[in-house]
């Protein structure tokens, strides 16, 4: 129906049953319109609380309250805006409210950014004192422990208000990145696998760097990193920019360097983040066993940095209509038992996705909404394995947000950045570990070791040396050395070397690859998708191993949302991310997927 070759249809022309209920957040525009003015009045009232935040117990619950109030109110005005805009991105109506909504919140966090400096003036045994005779409070007492644990990070109100309008400023860094990486930067064009002309672009390259013709991947991967290469001095002055940014504001609020001061947003121990990388170090044979097998595999006397893409084990056209791919994920799911499940198949049959591509609608997929609404999720569905592997990826995401708004008040009905990525690849672990124990045909078999061997090369020993890469950036720089194009160049060729070992040639120009890395402007985010992953894929072996026990915990962690730290969450699920046992684990099942792709080549 709606996916048919070569065809994108009107938003119109979709079975309503392949579309989200989003009705079920608001009617119509009237009703979006009342609370949009709700927020607009709240935003008038919470201005009466200046500089009386700590006046009593009493107004302390106030402000909190109100503030929730505003904030879930407004969460649900832009996230319902912006994803009607989302279903047809060419809608001016829909561009209008979500610009509107955009704003709205843009004022909501301007009127409610003198609370946190204020809380942060009342003296601890007060605020204790307060938590104890108002029985309203006990219910913030982690959201109020939150902010006072950094209390000693917290510049006076003023120099926070001063800091706060230099944000802009700070961001420069990454906005002039932007810019040249998305807008100014051009590749050249190469000849296809049909000698085709075709520009090298960002939406290509990985696309080009699969490519079974190697003339095609060399031609690219020159193009690509050579275009890089003539920028080389702009974009290490943007990242050196940028870092000297983070060492400003570690140094301002008072942390021993931009580490730490990254990782305390969550409570996060800097050995997490030492671990990971210790880990992966100690289990980097099994990535040059990895190495090995895909020489051996595409039959090359010379591996190189260009064949790292191409896909070890050719295409297979496996056709998975969309309700052939729910019975899929279901039967992947069941080792989660059957409450989990009728929660997915509500899920499925009550509006919760937007299956197909329609004409404007953004491209990708996510899973998305409030505290008020279901967890819905857009997909471009394609009839293909990824497009399964992607809904039960989104499905996780959409059942993390599920258990803990189910179970946790609005205040914890989130969820850390740390621990967003765990159910979701959860979920495509034991989708995973389900198709690879029931297929039966060995060209099958291998594309889908191929695949899941890939995503533990991408998601952990990547991530990891994106990881090393900054943390030894940042050091460089915080013990007074200059961060010249070419160390920055040299440091990133050497970590390339250790990851990939002897068994690949590491080509000169891969050194550049750095200058093409937007999350390197994220401020140590990437370990997490590193530590996400490993997580998931220790719990999902622990789940698989121990049954109803291992699944009960990890609905506990479900459930948490943000009740405690991220990383005590994950404690409580049976996954200590402060230890190196849960990468370990990982690793050796990384090893063992190796050994049996080995073992089916030949």
């Amino acid at each position: 129906m709606a996916n048919e070759k070569n065809k994108v249809n009107e938003r119109k022309d979709i079975d309503p049953k392949y579309k989200w209920a989003l009705e079920r957040m608001y009617q119509n525009e009237e009703k979006w319109e009342e609370d949009f003015n709700k927020v607009k009045e709240l935003i008038k009232d919470v201005k009466k609380y200046k500089e009386k935040v700590g006046e009593s117990s009493k107004t302390l619950l106030e402000v909190i309250e109100l503030q929730m109030k505003m904030s879930r109110l407004s969460e649900n005005v832009y996230t319902y805006a912006r994803m009607r805009k989302d279903e047809d991105t060419t809608n001016n109506k829909y561009q209008a409210l979500t610009d509107r909504a955009s704003n709205l919140m843009v004022e909501v966090e301007e009127s409610l950014s003198f609370i946190v400096p204020e809380i942060l003036m009342i003296e601890e045994s007060k605020l204790n004192q307060y938590i104890g005779e108002q029985e309203g409070l006990k219910i913030y007492k982690h959201y109020l422990e939150q902010i006072v644990r950094r209390r000693k990070h917290f510049l006076s109100p003023k120099e926070e208000a001063i800091l706060a309008q230099a944000g802009e400023v700070a961001s420069t860094p990454e906005n002039v990145f932007g810019m040249l990486n998305n807008a100014d930067i051009k590749f050249p064009k190469i000849k296809d696998e049909n000698g085709e002309e075709i520009e090298i672009t960002h939406g290509r390259f990985i696309k080009l760097m699969e490519s079974k013709d190697r003339r095609v991947r060399i031609d690219t991967f020159d193009g690509f990193y050579d275009t890089y290469n003539s920028f080389r001095n702009t974009f290490a002055t943007t990242i050196s920019s940028n870092i000297k940014k983070n060492i400003f504001y570690s140094k301002v609020r008072k942390y021993n360097n931009s580490l730490e001061a990254s990782l305390d947003v969550n409570n996060i121990p800097v050995e997490v983040y030492n671990n990971l990388i210790k880990a992966v170090h100690n289990n980097l044979e099994y990535m040059y066993k990895y190495v090995r097998l895909r020489k051996k595999a595409l039959g090359l006397d010379e591996l190189h940095m260009y064949d790292l893409y191409t896909p070890l084990v050719k295409d297979i056209d496996m056709k998975i209509p969309y309700d052939k791919g729910k019975e899929m994920m279901l039967e992947g799911l069941k080792p989660l038992g059957n409450e989990y499940l009728n929660i997915v198949k509500e899920g499925l049959n009550s509006g919760w996705i937007d299956v197909y591509e329609n004409k404007g609608k953004r491209s990708g997929a996510y899973s998305w909404g409030t505290y008020d609404s279901p967890p819905y999720i857009l997909m471009n569905y394609q009839d293909n394995l990824d497009s399964v592997f992607t809904l039960a990826h989104e499905m996780g995401h959409s059942m993390h947000s599920y258990y803990s708004k189910k179970n946790q008040p609005y205040v914890y009905g989130g969820y850390s950045i740390f621990v967003a990525e765990v159910a979701s690849t959860v979920n495509e672990a034991l989708l995973m570990e389900h198709m690879l124990n029931n297929v039966k045909e060995k060209d099958k078999k291998m594309y889908l070791l191929n695949h899941y061997l890939e995503q533990f090369r991408g998601t952990v020993y990547r991530q990891t040396m994106f990881a090393e890469f900054e943390k030894l950036i940042h050091e460089e720089m915080e013990n007074g050395k200059p961060l010249t194009a070419d160390k920055l160049c040299s440091i990133y060729k050497e970590l390339n070397e250790k990851y990939y070992g002897k068994d690949i040639v590491v080509d000169d120009k891969i050194a550049i690859e750095w200058a093409r890395i937007p999350h390197f402007y994220y401020n140590f985010y990437v370990f997490q998708y590193a530590t996400g992953f490993s997580a998931a894929i220790a719990l999902s072996q622990k789940i698989l191993k121990e049954g109803q026990k291992a699944v009960e915990k990890y609905k506990g962690f479900l459930k948490s949302g943000s009740s405690d730290y991220p990383i005590n969450v994950l404690k409580k699920a049976g996954v200590d991310m402060s230890k190196q046992e849960p990468v370990d684990m990982a690793l050796d099942k990384f090893g063992k997927l190796v050994d049996e792709l080995d073992e089916l080549i030949g």
